[in-house]
């Protein structure tokens, strides 16, 4: 019993090291502010950090899962049925989201990219998959392909700023398929003519192939990405508002139970739509704005692993 009982002190007071040096180290808080965060004194935040120091948990990245974060991912994987969670620790209150996610989901990312069975593996793109390949360390992938599945050109004919393939594949090595083409279509005709282009096949072919999909997840308020990214106008977004969208994956639009929508704007998309009730796909997102959207997700099956932070965690498993 007493040995039991030195093991649960000294896995919480790890606990509490780990967190304080992800508040310093990754959300660039001070000492003082930590203690804030925590409620303790500001002398024992300094003692925190240099423990986690001390005990080799710092490297970059924390390297000591933290117990309340285990405790999610555990209540996350049995309530909707998913294959792997990751949480990573919050930065607080008023921390960045996807400052908190991205260096959790790069790890994750880069065990993919190590396995050596060579696979296909579907890209989506955005701000949080940016994010993530910005914290990714260099990998050896060459065995593996990376196929997009959505387009990279903006409305204005210009690059999307947010695709990430290259930067994936200049990480990785792994040979890349990008989807040179708009991300949706004005019409029918331009819809077909895309779509059989050659090189739009072959990446539609290989997306269809993907063994496993990477991707972000999208808003549909007043902030959501299709608009402030000029894909959709004003008038689009609230029709689709109107409809039920909850939130979107690679352009597709789903409503609160993770049911793509019939809608004109679903039905121009011209890349490849994350398939429903199936597959392997890891969403990675989280924040105040996402949770409508992730929420939904989860109930339809979108998604079968999920890499989010604490706060967001905790708000999913409020419904």
């Amino acid at each position: 019993m007493a040995q039991g009982g030195n093991d649960d002190t000294d896995r919480a007071l790890k606990d509490d090291a780990a967190r304080a040096a992800w508040l310093y180290y990754v959300g660039g808080m001070r000492q003082d502010l930590i203690a804030e965060e925590m409620g303790i004194s500001r002398q024992r935040a300094q003692r925190l950090v240099a423990r986690a120091v001390q005990d080799g948990l710092i490297r970059v990245r924390i390297d000591h899962p933290i117990g309340a974060c285990l405790d999610l991912e555990r209540q996350l994987k049995r309530r909707f049925g998913l294959e792997l969670v990751r949480v990573a620790p919050s930065l607080g209150g008023k921390g960045d989201a996807l400052k908190a996610i991205a260096p959790v989901a790069a790890a994750e990312v880069e065990r993919i990219f190590r396995d050596e069975v060579p696979r296909i593996i579907g890209m989506g793109t955005g701000r949080t998959l940016r994010y993530v390949v910005e914290n990714m360390q260099a990998v050896q992938g060459t065995q593996h392909k990376l196929v997009s599945l959505i387009g990279n050109v903006a409305p204005d004919g210009s690059a999307s700023f947010y695709e990430v393939l290259m930067r994936f594949a200049d990480r990785t090595g792994a040979a890349h398929y990008p989807m040179s083409v708009p991300v949706m279509a004005r019409d029918s005709e331009e819809l077909s003519l895309y779509r059989n282009l050659p090189h739009v096949r072959n990446s539609r072919a290989l997306a269809g192939a993907a063994g496993k999909i990477i991707v972000g997840i999208g808003q549909m308020g007043d902030d959501a990405p299709l608009f402030m990214d000029g894909f959709i106008t004003a008038q689009e977004l609230a029709s689709l508002r109107a409809a039920g969208a909850a939130g979107e994956i690679c352009g597709h639009v789903f409503d609160d139970q993770g049911r793509y929508l019939d809608h004109s704007i679903n039905r121009m998309m011209v890349g490849v739509r994350v398939p429903e009730q199936g597959g392997a796909t890891l969403c990675i997102g989280g924040g105040n704005s996402k949770i409508k959207a992730l929420r939904a997700a989860l109930h339809g099956r979108l998604v079968s692993s999920l890499i989010t932070d604490e706060l967001s965690a905790e708000a999913l498993l409020e419904t």
